[in-house]
């Protein structure tokens, strides 16, 4: 009789330490996958850390698992990507500044894939002059589609090697290259091919510039 208490005894330990230790596994935070770098190429990068996090309505947190990417608006098919069908698309890396109108910037190599390739897919209609851009927040941006084709613009997924945390736009940021930082859009949810020359993003709206041409001023007038 002893034996068998002791029995029941030790399995209950061992069953009481492995439910603890997934309670514990599952409060830790998410490791990012990759090791950050700190030079690419000879340019030194800006640590990931050291970068302020900027936002509207504070850092999106979008779970992967449910999270899709709409490509709409003037295009002959409509698409809905998950997470892992954007990933699945060819990589690219680029070293590229962001300069804030804040006055700071950060150097950042930036892995993605190009916004040019999803647009091909969807297959924009030839009135289809202007790509807005949509994030979790509603923060929205625009940009001429031929900047995005000419520039081979990346949505990226990667900062520095590794997963773009939340804070800093996961799980898609807009590398909106030779453009000011309201223009570099974070939490990417939504690609709008439109005719609306005219339309202002939510910085725009409020003065700034809908160009955000880093070789002008961001504000208008």
């Amino acid at each position: 009789m002893d034996r068998k208490i002791k029995m029941v005894f030790v399995l209950f330990i061992s069953v009481t330490i492995v439910f603890a230790a997934l309670e514990y596994q599952q409060n830790q935070p998410v490791k990012l996958q990759g090791v950050q770098v700190n030079d690419y190429q000879g340019k030194k990068l800006t640590p990931i850390d050291n970068m302020p996090k900027t936002s509207i309505k504070g850092t999106q947190y979008i779970n992967e698992s449910n999270y899709t990417l709409e490509v709409t608006g003037l295009v002959q098919h409509p698409r809905n990507y998950t997470y892992a069908e954007v990933l699945n698309h060819t990589a690219y890396q680029k070293v590229v500044t962001l300069n804030c109108v804040e006055g700071w910037s950060a150097t950042v190599l930036w892995q993605g894939v190009l916004v040019s390739d999803l647009l091909n897919e969807a297959k924009p209609l030839p009135t289809g002059t202007v790509v807005i851009f949509t994030a979790a927040d509603n923060y929205t941006t625009s940009f001429p589609i031929e900047y995005l084709y000419n520039n081979k613009i990346i949505l990226a997924y990667k900062m520095n090697n590794v997963t773009i945390p939340p804070e800093y736009g996961f799980p898609f940021q807009l590398v909106a290259e030779s453009k000011w930082g309201y223009k570099w859009i974070k939490w990417v949810t939504k690609i709008e091919v439109s005719n609306d020359t005219n339309y202002t993003g939510y910085w725009e709206s409020k003065g700034y510039t809908n160009g955000g041409n880093l070789n002008q001023s961001y504000l208008g007038g």
